[in-house]
């Protein structure tokens, strides 16, 4: 199940809500506008394909693209691998999201399959929406916000783009997700 937990952005250790409600959590995250549904999920398979995630969800696909102007979609998916080098590729690729961010675009993530935390800053508060399989979010552009995909990622993920730039991050500088609780932290606290 979803989660979401916020807290004052100078308060990290004090969660102000916590909610797996996914009516309370919509309403929360409208506030900010920011879309949060849940799609039913379609039957795929362990190691299914790209092709066969957009294919298993392609209605719900073109009517986010109609709805919202995307021109392209894609699948990233990430899972254990015992290739020697998957640490390093963790690592290296967590380290591009955990910082907080902007994009001049919108950032739409549909989960077909695992989980990730995103963190909104948002109205002095810290939003961390733990999605997991059947969740979509949106985040406008220009919303501040980092994502977490674990130290143990497994995920596929539907991303919708109105441009092949968009989605380039504009870092902040600023330190603040190293305050919060991680995905493993959040995870382990279920």
């Amino acid at each position: 199940m979803t989660l979401l937990t916020v807290w004052a952005e100078d308060a990290p250790g004090e969660p102000e809500l916590r909610t797996e409600e996914p009516s309370e959590i919509a309403a929360v995250l409208k506030e900010h506008g920011v879309r949060y549904e849940q799609w039913p999920l379609r039957d795929l398979p362990d190691e299914s394909t790209n092709e066969e995630v957009l294919a298993a969800y392609q209605d719900r696909i073109d009517g986010v693209s109609k709805q919202e102007g995307y021109v392209m979609v894609d699948v990233v998916q990430m899972r254990p691998s015992d290739d020697p080098s998957w640490p390093e590729l963790v690592r290296a690729s967590r380290e591009k999201f955990l910082d907080e961010h902007t994009h001049d675009d919108d950032e739409d993530r549909f989960f077909a399959s695992g989980s990730g935390v995103f963190y909104l800053h948002v109205g002095g508060k810290v939003h961390a929406v733990f999605c997991e399989s059947g969740d979509l979010l949106s985040v406008p552009g220009g919303t501040t916000h980092w994502f977490d995909m674990g130290t143990n990622p497994e995920y596929k993920a539907v991303r919708f783009f109105h441009d092949e730039d968009g989605w380039i991050g504009n870092f902040t500088g600023s330190g603040i997700s190293k305050n919060f609780p991680t995905y493993d932290e959040l995870a382990a606290g279920r």
